[in-house]
């Protein structure tokens, strides 16, 4: 299903092989429920027989048109019925299908979903006089293979979701022993000996029936009926103690896998039925044990999911046509499993308290599990990923696995309210209803009966009455005793007198005749009571034998009486072992199924701490990568650092030696000019004194620092320091020192 103006869908991929080409989506159909007399606004239109339109209340269409938005969604569907479509002709649709492939060996599953109080349990039970699906879907079949069904326990399940055939003998012996057991529900005759509440659930006038019945095979029925409540499986057919102060607790069952890989209930009640009404007793008598309660929404809401399941047994006849084959491999069985989910719902919106709120939750959730499967099957097949499915999250979704995995119809029936308080639960509806129309199932497979020839019981049956025909046209049926038989022979084997009739005295001929043919039955005669005489003494003799070994024979048959007695005695007490050993079995599972829930809990606990670990791991490993990051940056910065303060210091150290070399260099030539003052006092004893001049000027063109003052001149970095001297007077020459850049090598 296509929801137009939402979003784009992905491309699909081709097949790789052509037994993917062999599927067939899920049939998604749309139901919607009369508006109430209390209800005044409707938020869904019927565009067509396969679109319909779901457009926002008031109040919300307002607020998106201020914001710019649409609040008017289409949806397709493969048909949609409306308010004014009869329970017959949504049965004519949806189920009649089903039916027409359980008779030919094909699987099917149906089921209703929606939120609660959308129609769910009248679309598939019904009421009086308007049946749903699931009474439909049983008269159909029984008004089918009602000619053909097998005797009562010829068909026997062997609890491991399988089909034993056991010969007549053995199941007539069976069929007493039942009898006489008080327990057992006798089937009813006619529709007035059903239950007042589920009578009159079909019409004789809407009786359908499935074409291409096989008449070479025999039919056996099988109804078994379940619920799943807070995520655990209850036998509704189950018989618990009647005891009224300590009433027995049901206990829950638990899913198996069988030698095919089909889940099935381990434990589960399945009851053969012979007729419509009987299954329709079976199936009511579990219905008043399902798990219902009183909300603000609903006044009978149901608060678990029902699976009502119809297993069809058929095998084919010998070559005579008369008996069932005794060949298990022969046996094919198809199911039909009728669901009627649950419905979400909102706990405010309900008022749920206390445990209320549990089944609530309970059963959002799996309703939540079953719409993750089929999103990650929609993925796996749209974008060709190979995502594991979580059916196990949930009991509902682990119990059809083989139906979305394997072969078989899959059929929803999505059930909608159209009033306007439901708006946002029925959108989450419409996009769940279109996801799920999008993924596909295999194609059943055709599987053939048997390969003997066909026609094998209708030709037994045109014999049959050829043979009848004739006798009544031989004077009518007789007797086929040995007395009669005898009788017969000796009436008509008697020869027959010649013509008596003398015309003359002389005749020599009619006498003899007669005499001899006289003679002749006269002696037939004898022979006949010579033959009768025989047979009764030989009769005579063997009644005094069997008279003999009857009197010797009584006290053998005391011994095996004893004997019998000691056997049942025997068996009596493996019963009893049976009993406990099962007992035992029960409270095993009962333990197992709550260490396997304990084990789901522990996992997700492992899956959610293997989650955080990994995400602390990468939270880690992202840190130690930007430590590593970052202590190769400080690694550059210092090194860089260190560089520039290496070639700093050197430079400094440079300037230093420079500088202190200018100073020596200052003092030498201090010192030589003071040396040669002293030569010249020397070597004039009596010099003349000097001119009166001013203070000789100092020529200094120095460049100090701002921090210190310094008495020698302290160069620029890259600077040398030259002293030039000029001639002065010859008390003291004058002196100048000036600072000579010094040109740097290119």
């Amino acid at each position: 299903m296509s929801k137009q103006p939402r979003f784009k869908t992905p491309r699909r991929h081709p097949p790789k092989n052509s037994a993917s080409s062999q599927k067939d989506p899920v049939g998604v159909y749309c139901r919607i429920r009369p508006l109430g007399v209390e209800d005044e606004e409707c938020c869904i239109d019927v565009i067509s027989g396969t679109t319909i339109q779901l457009r926002a209340p008031e109040a919300l269409r307002a607020r998106a048109y201020r914001n710019g938005e649409s609040k008017e969604t289409q949806y397709s569907f493969r048909k949609v019925f409306g308010v004014s479509i009869s329970q017959i002709e949504l049965f004519e649709d949806v189920a009649k299908p089903l039916i027409d492939d359980l008779v030919h060996g094909k699987n099917g599953l149906l089921f209703t979903y929606g939120v609660t109080g959308s129609g769910k349990t009248f679309t598939m039970t019904g009421s009086p006089g308007q049946g749903g699906l699931l009474p439909r879907a049983i008269n159909m079949l029984f008004n089918s293979i009602s000619p053909y069904q097998a005797k009562r326990y010829v068909f026997k399940a062997d609890e491991k979701n399988g089909i034993d055939i056991q010969n007549e003998i053995d199941a007539l012996l069976e069929r007493q022993r039942r009898e006489n057991q008080t327990s057992v529900p006798k089937t009813p005759s006619s529709r007035q000996k059903l239950d007042p509440e589920f009578g009159d659930m079909i019409q004789p006038e809407e009786a359908f029936m499935v074409d291409g019945v096989d008449d070479d095979c025999s039919y056996g029925v099988f109804v078994s009926f379940i619920e799943i409540y807070n995520n655990y499986i209850y036998d509704l057919l189950e018989e618990t103690s009647e005891d009224t102060f300590q009433p027995k607790a049901p206990q829950s069952k638990i899913l198996r896998e069988d030698q095919n890989h089909t889940m099935y209930v381990a434990g589960c009640m399945e009851v053969e039925v012979k007729s419509a009404e009987e299954a329709f007793q079976v199936f009511w008598r579990g219905q008043k044990k399902r798990k219902v309660a009183n909300t603000r929404l609903n006044t009978e809401s149901s608060r678990s999911h029902s699976v009502f399941v119809i297993k069809l047994a058929q095998a084919p006849l010998d070559a005579d046509g008369e008996s069932i084959l005794p060949d298990k491999s022969q046996v094919v069985v198809s199911q039909l499993c009728l669901v009627d989910l649950a419905g979400s719902e909102r706990t405010g919106r309900t008022g749920a308290e206390g445990s209320r709120i549990r089944e609530a939750g309970n059963i959002n959730q799996s309703l939540l599990t079953l719409r993750t499967c089929i999103e990650v099957l929609r993925e796996n097949q749209i974008c060709g990923t190979n995502k594991m499915v979580p059916y196990r999250d949930s009991k509902i979704t682990h119990m059809f696995k083989n139906y979305f995995d394997g072969e078989g119809k899959v059929r929803m029936v999505v059930c909608v309210n159209p009033k306007a308080d439901d708006y946002e639960e029925s959108l989450l509806v419409m996009r769940f209803a279109e996801m799920t129309q999008e993924v596909e199932v295999a194609r059943p497979i055709d599987r053939p009966i048997c390969g003997l020839t066909p026609g094998r019981r209708h030709r037994n049956q045109a014999f049959k009455e050829e043979l009848s025909q004739r006798l009544n046209e031989r004077g009518g049926p007789t007797d086929k005793g040995l007395l009669s038989t005898i009788n017969m022979l000796s009436t008509h084997s008697l020869p027959t007198l010649p013509l008596c009739e003398l015309s003359d005295p002389h005749d020599d001929i009619t006498l003899p005749r007669l005499i001899e043919a006289l003679e002749s039955r006269q002696r037939y005669r004898l022979m006949v009571i010579e033959e009768y005489s025989k047979a009764a003494n030989f009769m005579k003799s063997m009644l005094q034998d069997l008279g003999n070994n009857i009197v010797s024979n009584e006290n053998f048959f005391h011994e095996q009486n004893g004997k019998l007695f000691e056997r049942d005695n025997v068996i009596e007490e493996n019963k009893a072992e049976i009993l406990r050993l099962e007992k035992r079995t029960k409270m095993q599972e009962h333990k197992i199924n709550l260490l396997q829930n304990i084990t789901n809990v522990y996992e997700k606990e492992k899956g959610t701490l293997f989650q955080e670990l990994e995400t602390r791991e990468q939270r880690l490993q992202n840190e130690l990568s930007e430590k590593r990051q970052m202590e190769q940056s400080m690694k550059g910065k210092v090194t860089d650092t260190q560089h520039k303060w290496e070639r700093e210091c050197e430079r400094r150290v440079n300037a230093k030696e420079l500088e202190m070399r200018n100073q020596l260099w200052v003092k030498d030539e201090k010192l030589k000019q003071l040396k040669d003052i002293l030569k010249e006092g020397k070597t004039s004893t009596h010099p003349e004194p000097p001119p009166r001049q001013t203070r000789p000027q100092r020529l200094f063109t120095e460049e100090r620092t701002p921090a210190k003052r310094s008495s020698s001149p302290t160069p620029l970095p890259g600077c040398s320091i030259s002293v030039e001297m000029r001639a002065g007077s010859k008390m003291g020459p004058a002196y100048e020192h000036r600072v000579i850049p010094k040109r740097r090598k290119p």
